[in-house]
Formats: structure tokens, sequence, C-alpha cells
């Protein structure tokens, strides 16, 4: 086995991190609207509403609303077959609570996926990648509340319906198990538009708003099909292997709870119910989640057919050391001493990436799409215009190879590799603009300012190359 023939090689990016166009055509404001520049070491703040003062990258982001047919036919230059991308949800439906759509918003992705279609690209699609309009945080507390699963429901329908012989591959929510980091305010908020206050019991609100994510995810997968037999609609996973440190029984025990709490999100998408254990887990830590009678019915009617992965990372825990915490996301994680790290901390662990989809394929029997892979670097533009970014190219070359391995020594049905951030985006994590990913560089600093001018990075023929020879010559 080799990469299929119909191997979509391409690109990802999300609507909030290159759109820019916050207000315009009928917008209203999206969580990410509201959420301000940060640092590696300092986080983003999210302010109540628009507040005068601060500053919000996502704003203007890298104006892709402007510019997306200049950055689509250099991405029909590299050859690619798809486009991972998102719909803005607040551009469709500018509070999430209105009984029509917004057409302008609806007429703007029109043109977009005809213009991927032009050049033979396939769009990609997810419905919510951290793009929840903020009225319902304001009145609902996001998906804390069983009202907004109807406003997404009905979202969904809208896309489906609107663009049923435009996109076949959907995804429903963006790396939905990132919440379960409740310590880390920006991933409930960012997936379910939870805000917390002081004295609240966050995984009671966090995992009330999962399991609405989960029936909205369901009944949105049940209605593609009934509109469109033929979509493949897909979950999404945040695909983080969790290693012990030692082969002390205490360590492979955490890993092995840690795994759990991931896998719990794709054990509901995949084979529509929950596991046993997480009932315990509920227990344990005061969590009561109110169900309606059809939720089983729901659940087991909305099965997914793909698992999307996103893979930067493994991480390595200790349950010696519980005072350590090396990713700031509430591990117990310790560094591993047999990986490089990138400057922002993440561990490049090329083999972890085979090892997760492994974990996978055993567990559910579903394929695989590859929707986001790729290295955070600081570029630098040389005097002649180059920027050679080498180290993205020996990052890339090897998560590939262990991909190639996945599928011809694993056996592993892997439909497609999009390398996150194809075009430089705003970085989620930071607000950032400085920490890049892309093939094509874009002249804007971290502070808003810039041309916007498009360049191609060293990368971007390297790539080109990749696609050319559906993965054999890398």
């Amino acid at each position: 086995m080799s990469f299929r023939e119909d191997f979509l090689w391409g690109g990802a990016i999300a609507a909030h991190q290159v759109e820019g166009g916050y207000d315009r055509d009928g917008k209203g404001l999206g969580i990410a609207d509201v959420l301000t520049a940060g640092a590696h070491g300092i986080p983003r703040k999210i302010t109540d509403g628009i507040l005068e003062g601060e500053f919000y990258p996502n704003h203007e982001a890298i104006r892709f609303y402007d510019h997306y047919k200049e950055d689509i036919a250099l991405f029909a230059q590299m050859g690619f077959k798809c486009l991972r991308t998102s719909i803005n949800w607040p551009r469709i439906y500018p509070t999430g609570m209105e009984e029509e759509p917004n057409e302008e918003g609806l007429r703007f992705y029109d043109d977009l996926f005809d213009e991927l279609h032009k050049y033979n690209i396939e769009p990609v699609i997810t419905l919510a990648h951290f793009e929840i309009p903020f009225a319902l945080v304001e009145k609902y507390n996001g998906f804390e509340s069983r009202e907004v699963v109807d406003c997404f429901v009905k979202y969904a329908r809208t896309c489906f319906e609107r663009y049923k012989d435009k996109v076949t591959y959907w995804l429903t929510f963006n790396e939905i198990n990132n919440q379960f980091i409740v310590n880390n305010e920006l991933f409930p908020f960012t997936n379910s538009g939870v805000r917390f206050k002081e004295g609240d019991n966050r995984r009671q609100i966090v995992y009330q708003a999962i399991h609405h994510n989960l029936i909205a995810s369901a009944l949105a997968v049940k209605i593609g099909h009934e509109i469109n037999p033929n979509f493949k609609i897909g979950c999404c996973l945040a695909e983080i292997p969790i290693y012990p440190a030692t082969c002390n029984p205490d360590d492979i025990l955490l890993a092995q709870r840690f795994d759990q709490l991931q896998y719990m999100f794709t054990d509901v998408h995949c084979k529509g119910h929950y596991p046993n254990f997480i009932w315990k887990y509920f227990k344990d830590n005061n969590i009561s989640i109110v169900m309606q009678d059809e939720d089983k019915k729901i659940l087991a009617e909305g099965k997914v057919d793909y698992i999307g992965i996103t893979y930067y990372n493994t991480l390595t825990v200790s349950a010696s050391n519980t005072d350590s915490d090396a990713s700031g996301y509430g591990f117990n994680d310790v560094e591993n001493p047999y990986l490089p790290v990138t400057k922002w901390n993440w561990a490049i662990d090329p083999k972890g990436f085979r090892y997760g989809m492994n974990c996978l394929w055993d567990r559910y029997e579903l394929p695989i799409f590859v929707v986001e892979n790729g290295l955070g670097a600081v570029d630098v533009v040389e005097e002649d215009g180059s920027i050679r970014d080498e180290y993205r190219i020996e990052y890339l070359r090897n998560h590939i190879l262990a991909m190639k391995q996945a599928v011809e020594e694993d056996g592993i049905d892997v439909l497609g590799y999009t390398v996150w951030g194809c075009i430089d985006p705003i970085s989620f994590t930071t607000g950032e603009m400085k920490k890049r990913y892309g093939f094509i560089y874009v002249d804007r600093n971290n502070d808003g300012t810039g041309t916007y001018a498009r360049r191609k990075k060293q990368s971007f023929n390297w790539y080109k190359k990749v696609v050319e020879t559906n993965g054999e010559t890398l």
C-alpha cells in the first residue's frame, strides 16, 4: 500500500485566523473577535465585548476576505487537492438567533467555494472552528445552555442545504477535546463559548457544554446525511498521544487516564455512546450531566464517517512529579529527554504521529484525515527577499514519512493531509503573527502593521513536489 490515488494533499486555515473583515457585510461578533493579543508565556485575554485600548489581532487577521482569489491561485500553484477552512458562524447568523441567515455571508462562501472548484481544489469545511457568535455567550453562556444546540443545528442545516453541491467533506467541531483542559479558560471559551465566575464548578459547566456539543454534532451529522447522502462528515480530535515518563505502573495508569479523557470525545462520535469509565469520573468530580430522554438515540444515530485529527506534539506524564506542568495545560507533564522541542516548547515527535494514528485506527476502524500538522517558527526575510525555512521542510518531511509508514506498514486508511497555516495565519494560542506556519509569508507584524503582501517561502516549491509525486518525493 501507498497513498491512495485520490489522496487529498492540501493546506488548512480557519476563518477567524485569516479572514479579517470582522464587522463587514453584516457579520456579527464572534468569540475570536474578543480575544486580545498575547505572546509566549502571556495568555490572551477574553474581554466583555470590544474594549477601547485593547488590540484584537483577529479583526484584520491577514485579510483573506479580500485576498482569497490571490491566495487560492497560490494554493493551486502548489497543486493543492483540497483546502480545509471553516465557515464563520456569525457571518451566516450574526447573533446565532436570527430566523433567516445573512445572505451576504452565504454569498461570500459561495464565491470562495466556486474559486476553489475553478482549480479543482476540494473544500474541507469545519462548521465550528472557535467561531461561535458572541451574542450566544452573552445570553446563554454558550453551549452550557441547550438552546444553543438548536442555534447550531439551524446554522448547520443552512450550510448543508446551501452548499450541498459544493462541499463533500465536513467537520462539526474543531478540536472538541481541548476543553477537557478546564484550567485553561481559553479552551472552554473558544470551543463552547463558556465563561466562568468565581466559585463555579468548572468541570460541571464544561462537561454539560461538551454534552451539548456532542448532541449538536450528532444532530448535524444525521441532518447532513439526509440532505446529501454523499456527504462525508467527520469529527475533529486534537490528537496528543500521552506517554508515561517511566515504566512505573503509576505513570502508565496516569497516561491511560489522560488518553481515556481525550478519547471520550471520539468514543461518542464514532461509537454513538459514552464510554463506561466516564460515569465514575463524573461521580468522582461532582459532575451531574442533564440529559434529555432522546439523547441516547440522537448520539447513536449521529455517528461520523471519519476522524479528522490535528497533530503537533506528544506529552509525557509523571505521577510522582505532580508540580511539573511543562505544557502549561495541567497534564502533570514533564520534558521528554528523547525529543527536541520548538521555540514554543512543543515536542517534535514524528513517531508519535504514527503511534497516535495507530491508536485511533485500532480503536475505531474508521478512515483518518490529518486536517492539521505543521511547525510554528520565526521566519526571516533575507536581503534578497528569500525565506529559507529548511527547518519547516525537515519537520514536515519527517511527519509525512511517519504518515507514509502508517499507511504502508500499518495499513491505516488515511484520506488526506493538510498542512496547518499553509498561508501564515494569526496564531490561535498567542494571537501573534511572528509564530508562522505557512508556505506563503504574509507581510504583517504582531501589531497589525505591514503591507499584507504575499511571498513564497522555500517550502512552497518543496511541497509542490510532494503533491505532484503523491508523497514519493520528499
